[in-house]
């Protein structure tokens, strides 16, 4: 009776537990912590989403109980917006499916695809769902790296040849949480070429697909031909509307999976709040303006966040997509890990970041940092930052800032 429950103990503890901690102390104490540790958008829904939701509640046959797969409508929307956005068909009835946000649909299609013992293919560093879904549903999960390059191909190549049993499925997720990466179609054409000579699953988690500031418009893997005999792809409204409370999300793609997961949902939920779905109809189907308006909305935050980092000696890269910027642990403090520079960074800055041993052990030795403030905070941030390295013998500007891209700081 005192023994760990069996599932509960193939999980580690939280990496982030620690730092959430020490966070929540400070507050109790009184301080003001900037928190860029949380990937939680804070600018509100669009009114014309908001306004559907609260029309829709004041009917009382909203009430009822909804439909896991979800209601046809939303279905429908969102096989709309692949068409336009992806130049991708999907058939509502057969190839797609709403989820509970994204996260709740990669564990719940883990759970119906997994056997005891099967091999994954799961990046890392990467969102610990795409690792620990599969590991509470009993499956064995084989690291390979989170770069969209020839190394990863490689890897994936190794890994099939030297893994038994051979994987049963891979995950990719461009733009990345946390690495910011972004992926090309002629990369994903590589990847599904792979994968179906291997007669293996693709797993897509494109919930950032929104959220790009360059030249590089991240596509879908569905865009590829032939990918849906191998693949589904995970989408949500939590960043791209900025409906992260509300729990919106799709899969959409191979029918054999997209019937799998809706089995499973149909013993487990029925569907999210019918109001909520309407809702989601209309940012689907409504103006999409304030798409364009929350991508600027990050990309200021990117620019205002990245010149104060480099003015305080900090070389982080520019991300070139997602919410976060993936920073290298300055090197005075990389000896020191993840783990306990974010501490540091919060005892003596006030500024919260998430450690990158959370999100695998090839996170180490760099943390994440969210784009979840306005850029008056994000300035104070990279103040209070400037002055803890300062205080730590470290001056900025960096010498590589001159080689960073131009950056337009256009935010109030």
């Amino acid at each position: 009776m005192t023994e760990e429950f069996h599932r509960i103990r193939r999980l580690p503890p939280y990496v982030f537990a620690e730092v959430n901690k020490a966070k929540a102390a400070a507050r109790a104490r009184g301080e003001d912590i900037i928190d860029l540790g949380m990937g939680n958008p804070d600018s509100p829904t669009p009114p014309h989403i908001v306004k559907k939701l609260v029309e829709t509640v004041a009917d009382p046959r909203s009430h009822r109980y909804s439909v896991s797969r979800g209601i046809p409508g939303l279905r429908r929307a969102l096989a709309g917006y692949y068409e336009r956005r992806f130049n991708v068909k999907l058939d509502p009835e057969t190839e797609v499916i709403a989820t509970l946000g994204s996260k709740e649909g990669l564990a719940n299609l883990a759970s119906a695809i997994t056997s005891p013992g099967d091999t994954i293919l799961v990046p890392n560093p990467s969102y610990p769902i795409h690792q620990f879904g599969f590991i509470i549903a009993g499956a064995s999960v084989r690291s390979i790296p989170a770069h969209p390059d020839d190394e990863m191909l490689r890897a994936l190549e190794r890994a099939v040849r030297h893994s038994v049993p051979k994987p049963t499925a891979l995950i990719v997720n461009f733009p990345s949480n946390p690495t910011a990466y972004l992926a090309d179609l002629d990369f994903y054409k590589e990847i599904v070429k792979f994968c179906r000579k291997e007669e293996i699953f693709i797993l897509s988690d494109l919930a950032y697909a929104e959220i790009y500031f360059g030249d590089l418009v991240p596509p879908s893997i569905l865009a590829v031909e032939g990918a849906k005999d191998i693949a589904v792809e995970f989408t949500s409204l939590s960043k791209t509307y900025s409906m992260a409370g509300w729990r919106m999300g799709f899969a959409a793609g191979n029918p054999r999976l997209i019937e799998a997961l809706a089995r499973i949902k149909s013993y487990l939920d029925y569907g999210a709040f019918t109001p909520i779905q309407v809702a989601a109809v209309a940012a689907l189907s409504g103006p999409q303006d304030c798409v364009a308006e929350i991508r600027q909305l990050y990309k200021d935050r990117r620019d205002v966040l990245l010149r104060g980092l480099h003015g305080a000696g900090w070389d982080v890269p520019t991300p070139e997509g997602s919410m976060f910027a993936w920073a290298p642990i300055p090197d005075k403090f990389r000896d020191m890990g993840s783990v306990a520079f974010s501490k540091l960074l919060l005892q003596e800055a006030g500024v919260a970041v998430a450690p990158g041993l959370g999100f695998g052990e090839h996170g180490e030795g760099f943390v994440r940092i969210g784009l979840v403030e306005n850029t008056q905070r994000l300035r104070q941030a990279t103040r209070a930052i400037k002055g803890f390295m300062s205080a730590h013998g470290i001056n900025g500007p960096i010498a590589s800032l001159q080689k960073q891209p131009a950056m337009e700081d256009t935010a109030s």
